[in-house]
């Protein structure tokens, strides 16, 4: 079992403080939710964890391993963002075999959400497809925590239960943060939550507590 310890993350844009003493902890096993509105800094957060953004302060450890430079994090931690990443021309036949191991890379190539495009390039699909492939391929990767960023976005409610089954038999062995809009999928499949409001990560137990830091309307 590997452990991903994060301490003491303080970031500010300009004079907006938007995180604050952020601690969050995560084993290989686990899967953790956090939810917060437009702008309260999840992306920051996962940016900083996944080492593309540095913090004021922030202490990010895999293991007994202290996490400074980008290169300490390959084959650790995988990052999903909100943004479209791969190159729109190269086969995804060659791009699975980038991201993932032989074992699953075979599961990959015959995937039936991959099967209708799986010789094809990114740049002939459409969002959707865009969507799944890269989801697939960031919790299918070579790393051990995976933190995904809106991975439900545009996805069909099937494809989005689908998705949800496969981080949950992955999570076997890895460890995922996701965050996602989509508050309900989020809860669904997460086995603990926290929500980042003014710029602090709070824990929360359920619905109700939602509604006490007025994440949800009082009347849901």
């Amino acid at each position: 079992m590997s452990t991903l310890h994060i301490d003491s993350i303080t970031k500010s844009f300009g004079e907006k403080k938007i995180l604050q003493d952020i601690y969050l902890g995560c084993k290989t096993g686990e899967i953790v939710g956090i939810l917060g509105r437009n702008g309260s800094g999840k992306s920051t957060l996962f940016k900083i964890i996944f080492g593309i953004m540095k913090g004021e302060t922030q202490h990010i450890k895999f293991n007994d391993i202290l996490l400074k430079n980008q290169s300490d994090h390959k084959n650790r931690i995988s990052y999903l963002p909100q943004f479209s990443f791969l190159p729109k021309n190269v086969k995804i036949k060659k791009l699975i075999g980038l991201f993932c191991n032989k074992e699953n890379s075979a599961k990959l190539l015959y995937s039936e959400l991959l099967q209708p495009f799986i010789n094809e390039i990114p740049g002939q699909l459409s969002g959707g497809e865009l969507r799944v492939l890269e989801v697939l391929l960031i919790i299918y990767s070579k790393a051990e925590f995976i933190l995904l960023d809106e991975p439900f976005h545009s996805l069909s409610p099937k494809v989005v239960s689908e998705i949800k089954n496969i981080i949950k038999e992955q999570s076997q062995n890895k460890g995922f943060l996701i965050s996602d809009h989509q508050y309900l999928d989020v809860l669904d499949v997460s086995e603990s939550i926290y929500l980042l409001s003014d710029s602090h990560l709070k824990p929360i137990k359920d619905l109700t507590e939602l509604k006490r830091y007025n994440y949800l309307p009082k009347n849901i």
